[in-house]
């Protein structure tokens, strides 16, 4: 186990401290200690390992990239030690996993649990990073790493009433390692994204009743989820190289070819059985049938409407279909969830579909949640409300760079990186899968693996050459913000205006664009040229 949090003493000289214990806290705590040989400590605020994973653990809670490429690839021994039970994992399991792989590497003693970041602030006489915790410990270090993960910052409207509420309420990103016992209660669940999707069916299965608040309609593909055979485990354990090859030189960072087709070149019969294999196959390969379904209206227009077809199939009531069909957006302009029967939950007669745009809640009261349109009594209310999502869990670590200038002030009209990874005035400070870089557009594994591996290259360039500080220049940060746009017009996903990716899900959140849409292969690239050109955009000194 790794350590718990130490009772407060003088300040504590680190090389390099990492906030967060989840996939990328530990692999960078693995590069920089392991092959750089620096002094490393990982502070964490959970009391276990496993990051987003550690919290995320409401009912259905799996991961929508199939298990064989959501994993590490920089250890071929890893590779072939672990061994996946599911075609999609549930929390457990990825929990299982990442123990695995720090007993493996032997990262625990690095790690400090229990450890919630106050404040960091950056000393430019000294060019260091002094780092408080809620424990009222310090830390001082060269090198301040955030692997805080894009969704950990839990968005919870501020409904008036919910303090009066007598039942209990629930975040599920924040979920109580004991579960929750849904027999016999009635539950209201607010949210219907990817969260909503996965927890819905298996919240209804118990529970006496189920009310689903929904504010926007969402597409999903079923997962197919389904135990993973040995021979695909060995098979897939012998082809790992060309696996991440593929991954790597791909758009999102999936082993998996886009097909090098448009959807208006073949004819409505060859396109419709196109959308039916991918359909009966399930998961996110579905986006891959043809090539510009996310870059011409028309073309997803033929994906929306096959998916619309397929919840009026499903959902046996055509108005709870009706409600459930989405019409503000186009598929996959929003995070394209994956599911296990959702759509056929609303089928059962003990679920219940409020559609939110009609009858929007007024207040959360003692005994449930009032509409405009009625009271609906509850037990249990689970917030499916999603995260302050990128930007959020950084902003909460209350960072001040050079001059006491908060990181909160210099993103006051969004962010503003160079490449995801640095911020102009936050010398020394790196940003794992930070805004703008591909992050939650890409199966994250991979794309935490690029940012770390960036980051220690440039570690090990700043001590090799006898530098003390490495940050991004302003007319950098600027040219790559414009090209982040630029990159997200070129597609269809600033169109859909309600999704999170454009922080719309927070009240008062600036509406920008913040993942980089620009496709991972064509990113990696643009880091690789940037180090190649002697870290181009960067000030090095």
């Amino acid at each position: 186990m790794a350590a718990a949090a130490p009772k407060p003493a003088g300040a504590q000289v680190f090389d390099a401290i990492i906030v967060g214990a989840g996939f990328s806290g530990l692999y960078q705590l693995h590069k920089l200690r392991d092959e750089l040989g620096l002094n490393v400590r990982v502070l964490e605020k959970g009391d276990g390992i496993g990051g987003t994973w550690f919290w995320n653990r409401y009912p259905g809670a799996r991961c929508d990239s199939e298990s064989y490429y959501y994993c590490y690839s920089f250890s071929p021994e890893i590779q072939q030690e672990w061994s996946w039970t599911e075609r999609y994992p549930e929390h457990p399991e990825i929990r299982r996993y990442l123990d695995f792989v720090a007993d493996r590497l032997d990262l625990n003693r690095d790690i400090q649990l229990s450890t919630t970041v106050t404040g960091a602030r950056f000393d430019g006489a000294r060019s260091l990073w002094t780092v408080d915790t809620a424990g009222g410990e310090r830390f001082e270090t060269r090198f301040l790493i955030t692997a805080v993960g894009c969704l950990s910052a839990a968005n919870i409207p501020k409904f008036d009433g919910l303090e009066s509420f007598r039942g209990s309420w629930y975040h599920t990103g924040a979920w109580p390692r004991e579960g929750v016992d849904f027999t016999g209660k009635r539950v209201g669940q607010i949210g219907t994204g990817s969260t909503g999707i996965q927890a819905a069916p298996v919240i209804a299965a118990e529970a006496a009743h189920l009310t689903v608040f929904q504010r926007t309609a969402n597409y999903s593909i079923p997962a197919r989820n389904r135990p993973m055979t040995p021979e695909e485990t060995r098979a897939i354990k012998a082809s790992y190289p060309e696996i991440w090859e593929k991954a790597r030189a791909g758009t999102n960072g999936h082993p998996f070819d886009v097909a090098a087709r448009s959807a208006l070149s073949v004819s409505d019969e060859e396109r419709e059985a196109i959308y039916e294999q991918a359909w009966a196959r399930g998961g996110l390969r579905f986006r891959a049938s043809f090539q510009d379904i996310l870059a011409d209206k028309a073309a997803n227009d033929t994906a929306s409407d096959f998916l619309r077809r397929k919840i009026a199939e499903v959902v046996e009531d055509p108005e709870v279909a009706e409600r459930l069909t989405p019409r503000d957006h186009g598929f996959a302009t929003k995070r394209p969830p994956i599911d296990t029967a959702y759509f056929e939950t609303f089928n059962r007669d003990n679920v219940l579909l409020v559609d939110l745009k009609a009858e929007p809640i007024v207040a959360v009261t003692e005994r449930g949640i009032r509409t405009t349109a009625r009271d609906y009594e509850l037990d249990i209310i689970v917030f499916a409300t999603g995260f302050d999502a990128l930007t959020g869990p950084l902003l909460a670590l209350n960072i001040e760079g050079e001059n006491g200038l908060p990181l909160r002030q210099a993103w006051a009209e969004g962010p503003r990186t160079y490449l995801g990874l640095q911020v102009p005035g936050f010398p020394n400070l790196f940003t794992i899968t930070g805004p703008g870089s591909p992050s939650v557009l890409c199966n994250m594994p991979i794309a935490i693996e690029q940012h770390v591996d960036w980051i220690t290259a440039a570690i090990r360039h700043l001590r090799e050459h006898g530098l003390d500080r490495i940050e991004a220049r302003p007319e950098a940060a600027d040219a790559w913000v414009e090209h982040v746009n630029e990159a997200a017009n070129a597609t269809l996903l600033p169109m859909a205006a309600s999704s999170w990716y454009l922080g719309a899900n927070v009240p008062g959140k600036p509406r920008v664009f913040m993942p980089y849409a620009g496709g991972f292969a064509r990113y990696i690239g643009i880091c690789n040229e940037v180090t190649g050109d002697g870290y181009r955009g960067f000030a090095l000194r």
